[in-house]
Parts: structure tokens; sequence; C-alpha cells
């Protein structure tokens, strides 16, 4: 039966994330993460379309921060001012956000939790910013993951995050970008996952021809990685 969980305050910063939990008790878990803006529940329709075990369970968890338009984000982002002008956000591979280590942490506690409480497997993943988040807990900690998602993603921190490479060399990588991404750059994820692949990572890496989005080619390309690596 469907369930909805609801672990704390979305307003505080210590406190459990929300989250929407789909499919069964568990093992295995597939822990999504939303793009800047949008909300757990834009994941739903993909409980129907990814392949998953029916006794797995999906997660969804809610980002701690308001968003633009009635949606959520991992930590502010000048991102709207960006599209308006039609220029997509610049290089950040460079940056670091300051509230991507506390956005991470959060997530990182949920998937310790899901861990001790559920079993493995776990998968990660995010889209665009929740990737972000993602790749942070991947490259920056040590948090046991069974492979790692990544749907629309930029590098931030790069330098930071390369250091934690050697470390996730036997975790299967799945990562998808549009050529024709207005909001995050095409080509820096192409160069992010060659330098990925340079250090030894196993990536799988899907581009297709679209935008800030994640079409249907995308969820099937998702759905052969996802069984191999998650026995059904």
């Amino acid at each position: 039966m469907a369930l909805i969980v609801l672990l704390g305050p979305a307003c505080s910063r210590t406190a459990p994330l929300d989250t929407i939990v789909r499919g069964g008790a568990g093992p295995p878990t597939l822990v999504l993460l939303h793009g800047y803006g949008s909300s757990a529940e834009q994941w739903l329709p993909f409980t129907a379309t990814i392949r998953w075990p029916a006794h797995g369970r999906f997660v969804f968890p809610q980002a701690p921060e308001a968003g633009p338009a009635g949606g959520r984000a991992w930590w502010p982002l000048d991102l709207y001012d960006h599209i308006a002008t039609g220029t997509g956000l610049p290089d950040l591979s460079a940056t670091s956000p300051e509230g991507l280590p506390a956005a991470a942490t959060r997530v990182a506690a949920l998937l310790t939790t899901i861990r001790s409480e559920v079993g493995g497997p776990v998968v990660l993943g995010g889209f665009s910013q929740g990737a972000m988040v993602a790749s942070e807990i991947a490259f920056r900690t040590a948090t046991p993951l069974d492979a790692l998602v990544l749907l629309s993603p930029t590098t931030v921190s790069e330098a930071a995050w390369a250091n934690g490479y050697a470390s996730r060399r036997t975790l299967p990588i799945f990562v998808a970008h549009g050529r024709d991404d207005r909001v995050l750059s095409f080509a820096i994820a192409d160069r992010w996952r060659r330098s990925l692949q340079n250090a030894g990572l196993t990536v799988t890496w899907h581009a297709f021809d679209g935008d800030h989005e994640i079409p249907a080619e995308v969820v099937a390309a998702l759905n052969t990685f996802l069984s191999g690596v998650v026995a059904k």
C-alpha cells in the first residue's frame, strides 16, 4: 500500500527531511532528489516508469528551503535570472555553494537511517540541483551507496569532489544530460564525465537530444542500468 511519511518540520536545519515513500517495504531503496524549484511530488509519475522490484521502495525527500513558484530548493540559487536571459548557469565547478554541505548532511542522515532500518541496497540519484547534492554525498562523505544516478547534473566544488573519486571506483554511476540543455551546460557535464572516467570510475553515460529534462529514453536507459545494479 502506498504510504506518505512526513518526518519533522521542514523549517529546521537539523530535523529529518520530509519524505514521500512509495512501493514495498524494501530493500532495495531508490532515493531521488528533485531539482531546484521542483518538489518531491514531481517524482511520483516515475514510480510507474522506473522498473524497480515490487518489494523495493522509492523515497523522495523534500528539499528544506522555499524555492520559486511554490517549489522547493536544496539551497538558494539565482537560477531563473539566468534562464530569463537565455544564458543558463555559468561554470560552477570552482564554486562552493554555502548551503550544499548542510543539504548533503541531511540527506546522508536519511540514507544512514534507511540502511540501518531497511537494509541495502540503497541507490541515490538526483536531478539538476538534486544531482549536485547526490554528488556531494558520493564524493565528500563515506556514506555507503550501491549506485549513483545523476540526471542533468553539473559539477561544483570539483577539486574537493576529485579527492573522493578513488574511494568510489567500485560505485556504478549513471549520468544523463541533454545536448540542448539551456540551464546546465552539456559541455561542462561531458567534461566532468570524462574526468570521472579518467579517474577510474565506472560511468554509464547517456547523452540525448533534448533540454533540461528527463525524457522517456533516459528512463529506458536508467532502467537498463538499474537492472544491472539491483536484482529483481
